[in-house]
């Protein structure tokens, strides 16, 4: 995401949820964050930034290769043309999926840094400590992402 876009970029939760001791908040009978697990939680992030940027870069670079060759002669080889293209078409998936984590995971730093991680984007409740220790990139609670996925 570009630095300008901000903190328009991520959604304010549509109720305060109290946040514990930590700074974030959690569902009821949950411990509140501690200031270490924050921490963790932002080195998790911070480590898959810099995981995805080099999973992106490698990508990039080997879709240049792939279409710099693609180009040159034609040597009537329907197999190799056709292994070329299968090819670049998973390096294209591959740097796909890379931007798109790389997109959810930067989003989560901001909604850390916004105090507002760990807050369901749709109803606004606590998504739950657990799961955001589990899926650090997760936006939406279990109960609103299982209306998501039945929707389709």
């Amino acid at each position: 995401m570009a630095a300008d876009d901000g903190a328009a970029a991520v959604p304010t939760a549509r109720t305060a949820a109290a946040p514990g001791p930590g700074g974030l908040a959690v569902r009821p009978g949950e411990e509140p964050w501690t200031p270490e697990e924050v921490a963790a939680a932002r080195t998790e992030l911070t480590s898959d930034v810099a995981r995805l940027n080099a999973e992106l870069a490698a990508s990039e670079a080997a879709l240049a290769g792939l279409m710099r060759d693609s180009g040159g002669g034609s040597s009537g080889d329907d197999a190799d043309t056709g292994s070329k293209n299968i090819t670049r078409e998973h390096e294209l998936a591959l740097a796909a999926n890379a931007r798109e984590m790389l997109e959810q995971t930067e989003r989560a730093l901001q909604r850390l840094d916004a105090g507002t991680y760990g807050l369901c984007e749709n109803c606004g409740k606590p998504i739950g400590k657990a799961r955001m220790q589990a899926f650090p990139r997760a936006t939406l609670c279990v109960e609103c992402k299982q209306k998501q996925e039945r929707r389709g």
